[in-house]
């Protein structure tokens, strides 16, 4: 488990550090004395866990955690005032550490966010794991979600491609987008349905997946630039 510290008072940070080092599967990736630093450093790269004080100047820790919309790392707050435990709850952080911080309480705070963590890489694992059955000629098969690049509708059948090779089914693009979570695949065009994390690139009208260039239609351009979080 990586974890950041987020403390403007240096002896705080020293302290939780020497605290985290009694825990083997907790490793400190990084300290900062600001939520802005920290914030800039989440950018880069996302960790597992925040241990994040509240009081600090510029930005709190309750503002930072409001912005961090996107994969959200587990927070626990460690602070000296109890005032913002209501408000720091209704953010759905994992515990509130009044200061100074025991080894005990410190504990109890790492295996509750061990737990949470636990649960989220299992979860994970579950989805990459999702399948759907398809009849292909005269065969049933079992494909994973996760290995389908996109669909393409052919007159009365769609094409599910894969790294290897496609499957033809007998069915409309509309039945196939509606058997796959929308969370996962997009239809880009009236004849075209892809997976959101295969594509590689996008240039003028068409977006790459394994080297294949796929139209997309004006209609659905707004949804597919949304959804791809282009910056």
């Amino acid at each position: 488990m990586n974890a950041l510290i987020i403390d403007d008072n240096k002896m705080a940070r020293i302290t939780i550090k020497q605290l985290a080092s009694r825990i083997d599967d907790l490793t400190i990736v990084a300290e900062c004395s600001s939520a802005f630093e920290a914030y800039n450093l989440l950018l880069a790269g996302p960790v597992d866990l925040l241990l994040l004080d509240i009081e600090m100047p510029g930005m709190s820790g309750l503002e930072l955690t409001k912005n961090l919309v996107n994969n959200r790392p587990i927070i626990i707050f460690i602070t000296s005032k109890r005032e913002y435990a209501a408000d720091a709850f209704d953010l759905n952080v994992v515990d509130y550490i009044i200061k100074p911080v025991s080894s005990s309480r410190f504990i109890q705070a790492i295996d509750k966010a061990r737990e949470i963590l636990d649960s989220i890489k299992e979860e994970v694992k579950l989805k990459e794991d999702e399948f759907l059955f398809i009849r292909d000629s005269n065969i049933i098969r079992r494909l994973k979600l996760d290995n389908i690049l996109f669909a393409e509708a052919m007159g009365d059948y769609v094409k599910l491609y894969t790294l290897e090779k496609f499957y033809a089914i007998h069915a409309t693009l509309k039945a196939v987008e509606e058997r796959l979570p929308a969370s996962r695949f997009l239809r880009v065009h009236r004849s075209y349905l892809v997976a959101i994390n295969k594509i590689d690139s996008m240039e003028g009208g068409a977006l790459i997946i394994n080297r294949k260039p796929l139209p997309v239609a004006d209609a659905y351009r707004a949804a597919l630039n949304k959804r791809m979080n282009i910056i």
